[in-house]
């Protein structure tokens, strides 16, 4: 492995097992390179301490890669290391590229976003609301987590390894709409819900006549170069490179099920893809000058910052402020605003949080996921992680601004 400075004249071989490496762009400024290899220490210290197997970091600012950390085991099983192309399945982070195209048809004037759901899904009828019609209930409710809709896609089966891991059809689903009621009055609180994002990807398929994952391929991978992402089972020339994942409870750890098809739900959480691909997302988030044209052509800088107005309260942890935007999460950390998502699942844990000021973002993902023992025990990785936003915020972000305006002038 090596670690290269970023004036690309020096490199040196580290015998550790993650490198944070700074790549092209000019010479770092003396209080970016501290605090950057002072976050890597505390980076692979506490997944040492923590018994993560593979993790991968990287962060972004004014358009550029400036660091990059790539630590432990993406297989345990096959001696495979994690390296820049390791594969990580990112969950529920694909719930921003259904709004995406959410937002897409919108523009093109195929629907509104005040439009009740059920004019395009009007199975949903069969839904019991005590609150009302199941008319009143918009996509903008759905993009915001407030229509009332339960937590869970399939509120039981999928332990055992016969079992899909989610539901396989679009009728499965339909077929629990009887059972299914409302919980509260639409609109009057946030409530994560991953049933209300699969009813915003089917409406994607109606209007526009492709599968989820065909629409998006063509619609947002394709235009932003994400040439390896990808949706459920991994195709056969990127399976090499494709991260197993881990369940710890107690101390003793067991590999997850691997590779999985989230089938129906693909739209809640199917996304896989390597960390490049991701951080060319996160320049699209962003806004990166250079490649403004292409990024339109994706989606108006307009729209895009529409999506990451705060809606409605979303605060969840105590002493923390927090918005839901539509399908992005709005933050405040530190006196910075930030534009985030994390993903869980199949004990993969991920996030990457979004700062429009310094125009600069970072991005996470773990292949562990610890399950608490006891009641009283936190569930570390998560925790590892909420530490590892804390630290940026406070440590590293703080000190992107002044070294991007003495690279622009401004």
């Amino acid at each position: 492995m090596k670690w290269t400075t970023m004036s690309g004249v020096a490199a040196m071989v580290i015998l550790v097992p993650a490198i944070l490496a700074a790549i092209e762009g000019g010479g770092q400024p003396p209080a970016l390179q501290k605090a950057l290899a002072d976050f890597r220490a505390f980076y692979e210290k506490g997944l040492a301490d923590n018994g993560i197997v593979g993790s991968s970091v990287m962060i972004v600012s004014g358009g550029q890669i400036i660091a990059k950390d790539f630590y432990g085991m993406a297989s345990l099983e096959k001696q495979q290391r994690v390296d820049e192309d390791t594969i990580y399945h990112w969950a529920s982070i694909t719930k921003t590229f259904t709004g995406i195209a959410i937002m897409q048809l919108r523009d093109r004037g195929l629907l509104k976003l005040d439009d009740p759901i059920i004019k395009y899904v009007p199975e949903l009828r069969q839904v019991h609301d005590p609150f009302g019609d199941m008319s009143e209930i918009t996509l903008r409710h759905l993009m915001t987590h407030s229509a009332g809709f339960r937590d869970p896609t399939w509120p039981w089966g999928g332990d055992k390894s016969w079992h899909p891991w989610e539901p396989t059809r679009w009728e499965q689903l339909v077929a629990m709409f009887p059972y299914t009621e409302i919980l509260f009055k639409p609109g009057s609180k946030y409530s994560y819900s991953n049933p209300g994002i699969i009813f915003l990807g089917r409406v994607i398929e109606l209007l526009s006549g492709d599968d989820y994952e065909v629409y998006i391929d063509k619609n947002i991978f394709k235009p932003l170069e994400m040439h390896r992402s990808y949706f459920d089972r991994t195709p056969y020339h990127l399976l090499r490179h494709r991260s197993a994942s881990y369940w710890v409870k107690g101390g003793d750890r067991r590999p997850a099920r691997f590779d999985v098809d989230t089938g129906i739900t693909v739209s809640n959480g199917g996304l896989n893809a390597p960390l490049p691909d991701m951080v060319k997302y996160l320049s699209f988030l962003v806004g990166d000058p250079a490649r403004q044209a292409a990024h339109d052509g994706v989606l108006q800088r307009s729209s895009l910052e529409e999506m990451f107005q705060p809606q409605i309260d979303a605060s969840s942890r105590p002493n923390e402020k927090g918005s839901m935007g539509l399908l992005f999460f709005v933050e405040d950390h530190n006196g910075m605003r930030f534009i985030a998502h994390s993903g869980s699942q199949n004990a993969f844990i991920s996030h990457f949080f979004v700062n429009l000021e310094r125009r600069a973002a970072y991005i996470v993902a773990y292949n562990t996921e610890w399950e608490p023992a006891t009641k009283e025990e936190p569930e570390r990785t998560r925790a590892f992680d909420f530490a590892v936003r804390d630290y940026l915020a406070r440590n590293v972000f703080p000190v992107l601004r002044p070294w991007q305006e003495a690279r622009t002038g401004g």
